[in-house]
């Protein structure tokens, strides 16, 4: 196992500063002058790019090929109740060997920790290749203003990475368990069935679009999209609302709604999934006459990296600093990890997300260091230094 590496910059240090700006999105906080302060100061080029009244930033240390990228955001969802918490939620306060504060997981650690390595190997480079961050303050949000916003400005720019790491806390049970080579996609449908209000004493003269509804979730529920695949688990689709909004008991309603989403795998896209449940419930509600219509959302497709030479190298760091052989997986829900996959191979490796987005959030702080050190490694073996 590696001892951890030396570092100019202390990622614990620079973890609990970025754990005192409360950069719950889209609020950038301070995090991102933060570590544009510190990059600079270790000489990397750096752009800040906003949008939508979200900010973003952009590092590089280098011009030559090629281009490690590493990603991440600093923008964290919001505490909660403030009276739930032990501490306050924004004072990184160190206990019994942990560090506590909201995004202290997901993911101002992993941030502090590739921050921190990519300026430890930087001056080492010597015309080698070159490291691209790529900081969003919009992933926990609707993510339309982060890290696609930076997409398109350095496709405008020329600027394009080879190979990326998103540093989202990965690992499930030990740090270095997992790598994630891939994710499903993620589609929301909302279901409309208009029928045609009356009173419940007359139902003929009505159409009541319930039963219509009723038979559209159950198809829904029931469906088996697949069995999985060699890399993903089988796809799973859930219903999470049904509403007419009727506070009457004796009026039939006019409308019912329903929403649910899908997880699918690379047995399917968005448009694919869309076309086949679009037939489903048109063919529910010719049943009874009815209208009926699916207004969707795709939010990701799902993407796979293949385990290539470059995913054998993350892999063999990791593995040479923690003594832990990482499993290759898919599983968990989008990260930003979907949009960069347009433009490199991408991966996913970080701190072990037990913890994340709960009240009284906290890292191990010695997985900081530890973390910091792989991420060095990982330059390391793909620069061959």
């Amino acid at each position: 196992m590696r001892v951890p590496v030396e570092t100019p910059v202390d990622p614990v240090q620079l973890t609990a500063e970025l754990v005192r700006c409360p950069s719950v999105t889209p609020a950038e906080a301070g995090a991102l002058d933060l570590l544009q302060g510190v990059l600079v100061a270790a000489g990397f080029a750096c752009t800040r790019v906003p949008r939508g009244g979200i900010d973003n930033l952009y590092a590089r240390f280098g011009t030559a090929p090629p281009c490690f990228a590493f990603a991440g955001h600093t923008d964290v969802v919001p505490v909660g109740e403030m009276g739930d918490w032990s501490v306050d939620p924004f004072g990184a306060e160190r206990r019994d060997g942990r560090m506590i504060g909201r995004g202290t997981v997901d993911m101002k650690s992993g941030v502090a920790a590739f921050v921190a390595a990519a300026i430890a190997v930087s001056p080492r480079l010597a015309g080698r290749g070159s490291i691209a961050l790529i900081v969003t303050g919009d992933e926990e949000g609707d993510a339309t203003d982060g890290t696609t916003a930076l997409l398109d400005w350095m496709a405008e720019q020329g600027e394009r990475p080879d190979f990326c790491v998103v540093g989202e806390p990965t690992s499930a049970e030990l740090l270095g368990d997992t790598v994630k080579i891939g994710r499903r996609g993620s589609s929301t449908g909302r279901v409309t069935v208009t029928g045609k209000q009356g009173h419940t004493a007359y139902p003929d003269r009505a159409l009541n679009p319930l039963p219509t509804l009723a038979r559209i979730g159950a198809r829904l529920s029931s469906l088996v999209l697949d069995e999985g695949s060699e890399h993903f688990q089988p796809s799973t689709l859930a219903l999470t609302t049904m509403d007419v909004c009727n506070p009457a008991n004796n009026v039939i309603p006019h409308k019912g709604r329903m929403t649910f989403n899908i997880r699918f795998n690379d047995h399917h896209t968005g448009a694919s999934l869309a076309a086949m449940i679009d037939a489903m419930v048109a063919e529910e509600a010719a049943r009874d006459g009815a209208a009926a219509s699916v207004a969707w959302t795709i939010s990701g497709e799902a993407f796979l990296t293949p385990p290539m030479n470059t995913v054998g190298l993350i892999s063999q760091a990791i593995a040479a600093v923690t003594g832990v052989e990482p499993v290759l997986g898919t599983g968990g829900g989008t990260s930003d990890a979907r949009f960069i996959r347009a433009i490199c191979p991408v991966v996913e490796f970080g701190l072990v997300g037990q913890g994340m987005h709960a009240v009284d959030e906290s890292v191990e702080i010695a997985q900081i260091a530890e973390l910091t050190t792989i991420y060095s490694a990982m330059l390391e073996r793909y620069f061959d230094l």
